[in-house]
C-alpha cells in the first residue's frame, strides 16, 4: 500500500498492489463518492512493454466515479468470422491476415500490440507491419498524406478448440471475433459536434505457401508489389475471404465496402468560450509583455539617472 499526498494539487493518491484477489476469489468492491466535489478515478491497468528500459508503462481502462457511465475506450474495429471460414483453404502452411487502409483521421498505436497477453485477448497473432502516418500526437489537419496502412496476422481456432458454447467471450453463436483498437485524431470543429468519417473495409485473406513444384506463372499485364502482396514472398498464394456488407456498408442495395462512421468533434455552437478564452489569453499575455518592457525601460532610465548623479557629484 502506497499513500501519497500532493500539497500543490491537494490530491490524495492511494496505490494498492497484490497478486491475488482478496479472499482468493474475484473482486467485488463498491466505490462511491462521499462528497459532490470529490473526484475518484478508478483504473484497471496491466503492464505493457515500455518504450525505454527505465520506464514503467501501464495500459487499460479508466473511469471517473459519478461522471463516466462506461470506461474510457478507444474506437475498436471488429472482424467477425463464421466458425467454418476459419479452416485453412490449403493443406500447405497458411496464416490468416487482414490489411487495413486507414484514413488520416484514424491510426493505430504500434506499441499497444507488443504484449502477448494483449494480442491474445484481441484474437490477434501479431502486427506484421505498419507504415504511413503513425504520429501519436498530430491532429488530422497537419497530416500530409492519405493516412496509414497495417498488416495484422490473426489468431484462428485450432482443431482442438472447445465448442462455441464453451469458448471465450470472443466467440458468439459459433463466430470468431477479432478486435483491433484504433485511435481518432483531433478533427476540425463543425456545427453540431459530429462529422462523418469514411473508413475502407479491411481486406482479409489467407496467405499460404505454394506446394513444391507448383509453377507460379507471372502475367505480363499484371503489376505486382503495389499493395500487401509485396509484404510476402514470391511463392505465396492468396485466398481472399469475401466480406458480408451490411448496414452502412451498403448503398442502394450495392456493396460499397466503405464504412461511414459518425465521430465526435468540437461543436462550434458550444465553443464560444474557446474563442473568448483565446482572445483573453492573448490580450492578457500582450499586456503582461508590455508591462515587463515598460518596467525594464523605467528601471533602465532610473539607473541611468543615478549614474549621472554619481558622476556629477564626483566632479
Amino acid at each position: 500500500m502506497d499513500i501519497d499526498y500532493d500539497a500543490i494539487s491537494h490530491a490524495l493518491v492511494i496505490n494498492a498492489f497484490w497478486n491475488e484477489a482478496p479472499g482468493g476469489g474475484s473482486w467485488h468492491d463498491r466505490i462511491e463518492r462521499t462528497r459532490d466535489d470529490e473526484t475518484i478515478e478508478v483504473g484497471v491497468l496491466s503492464n505493457e512493454t515500455p518504450e525505454e528500459p527505465e520506464e514503467l508503462k501501464l495500459g487499460g481502462f479508466l473511469i471517473v466515479v459519478g461522471e463516466d457511465d462506461t470506461p474510457s475506450l478507444h474506437p475498436v474495429m471488429q472482424l467477425t468470422f463464421p466458425r467454418a471460414s476459419l479452416q485453412p483453404p490449403s493443406k500447405a502452411r497458411c496464416s490468416l491476415h487482414t490489411y487495413l487502409t486507414l484514413p488520416s483521421a484514424l491510426f493505430i498505436d504500434k506499441y499497444a500490440f507488443s504484449d502477448a497477453l494483449t494480442l491474445q485477448s484481441l484474437n490477434l497473432a501479431a502486427l506484421r507491419t505498419v507504415y504511413g502516418e503513425t504520429d501519436l500526437e498530430a491532429p488530422d489537419w497537419v497530416i500530409p498524406r492519405f493516412g496509414s496502412a497495417a498488416l495484422f496476422e490473426l489468431a484462428t481456432l485450432s482443431p482442438a478448440s472447445p465448442s462455441p458454447a464453451e469458448n471465450t467471450a470472443a466467440e458468439d453463436n459459433g463466430s470468431w471475433t477479432v478486435e483491433i483498437p484504433l485511435h481518432l485524431r483531433y478533427l476540425p470543429p463543425t456545427a453540431g459536434g459530429y462529422t462523418d468519417l469514411a473508413v475502407p473495409w479491411p481486406v482479409v485473406f489467407w496467405a499460404c505457401t505454394a506446394n513444391e513444384g507448383t509453377r507460379m506463372a507471372v502475367n505480363p499485364f499484371d503489376r505486382v508489389n503495389l499493395g500487401y502482396d509485396g509484404l510476402f514472398g514470391d511463392r505465396t498464394m492468396f485466398y481472399h475471404v469475401p466480406p458480408s456488407p451490411s448496414g452502412n456498408g451498403t448503398e442502394g442495395g450495392r456493396s460499397r465496402l466503405v464504412e461511414t462512421l459518425q465521430v465526435p468533434v468540437l461543436d462550434l455552437k458550444q465553443a464560444w468560450y474557446v474563442e473568448w478564452g483565446t482572445m483573453v489569453a492573448v490580450v492578457v499575455g500582450t499586456a503582461w509583455v508590455c508591462w515587463k518592457l515598460w518596467r525594464g525601460w523605467v528601471e533602465g532610465r532610473r539607473v541611468e539617472v543615478v549614474s549621472r548623479e554619481q558622476e556629477r557629484k564626483k566632479q
